[in-house]
């Protein structure tokens, strides 16, 4: 066990401007999921360009950062977007959610691979691997913040919070959805797979993994327990991600059409 500090949030102050840890765990995530992106792109054989991927990962921002802001308000602070409906823009004063933020980026791609004339599918295959590196960096600015912590425990690896030894469910989040996502997903995708396969083991395995941590994790206090006192809302969201993506991949390994990002032989 080892007590949590309660580091600054801010990591960098410049005069009036406070730049947070948690908004450079933002910057972090595009910023791998561009280079990593540019990296398959460039690579023999796909039929991306270099420069669809800087467009593309704009269109990514605008989801994540819109998207992540309303489903948060939608889905846990709907009270608070009923009094007060401009706090929906006051992002600075926190609430993001990660099914909101994805069904924004989903949205955002839609209209990027319309724009460019692609299968909508391929796009989702290529951007699989993309996300999980910002997903961790994400929770490490969840913990850096103290903030979302698990239920109390004894194990030996409990972080001390105030006096209570807590999981630390940000930092086993970090760890499952964003570094073994992450090389799950590199390793899958790194030869071609049929369409449909990468999107949906993505969705099995974020969705596997969250709703396990669930289980440590302290549900939102102006939600709670939403069913049988140990459903949050979080699980709720997250199994229809895990059945979605069992129908893809069941659908991806019966029909096995050729992922439009490789060049046909």
């Amino acid at each position: 066990m080892f007590v949590f500090p309660h580091p600054d949030p801010v990591a960098l102050s410049l005069g009036p401007l406070h730049v947070r840890w948690y908004g450079l765990m933002y910057l972090i995530g595009f910023v791998s999921a561009w280079w990593l992106a540019r990296r398959r792109a460039s690579l023999p054989g796909s039929t991306w360009k270099p420069v669809e991927v800087d467009d593309m990962i704009f269109f990514c921002a605008l989801g994540v950062i819109l998207g992540g802001r309303l489903g948060w308000m939608l889905f846990y602070g709907t009270e608070r977007i009923l009094s007060e409906p401009l706090s929906v823009f006051r992002i600075w004063e926190g609430g993001m959610s990660f099914h909101g933020g994805l069904i924004g980026v989903l949205i955002a791609l839609a209209f990027f691979a319309r724009s460019r004339g692609k299968q909508l599918v391929d796009v989702f295959d290529f951007t699989a691997p993309l996300p999980a590196i910002g997903f961790g960096a994400g929770r490490i600015g969840n913990f850096i913040n103290g903030e979302l912590w698990g239920k109390p425990t004894d194990v030996p690896w409990a972080v001390i919070v105030d006096g209570v030894p807590l999981h630390a469910s940000q930092l086993y989040e970090a760890t499952l959805e964003g570094l073994v996502l992450f090389v799950i997903l590199w390793w899958f995708t790194s030869t071609p797979r049929p369409r449909w396969a990468p999107s949906g083991l993505f969705l099995v395995c974020y969705g596997v993994f969250r709703f396990l941590i669930e289980f440590v994790r302290v549900p939102d206090e102006n939600r709670g327990y939403l069913l049988f006192d140990w459903v949050t809302m979080g699980q709720i969201l997250s199994l229809p991600m895990i059945i979605a993506g069992l129908a893809m991949l069941a659908v991806a390994y019966r029909r096995r059409e050729m992922s439009g990002n490789y060049v046909r032989a």
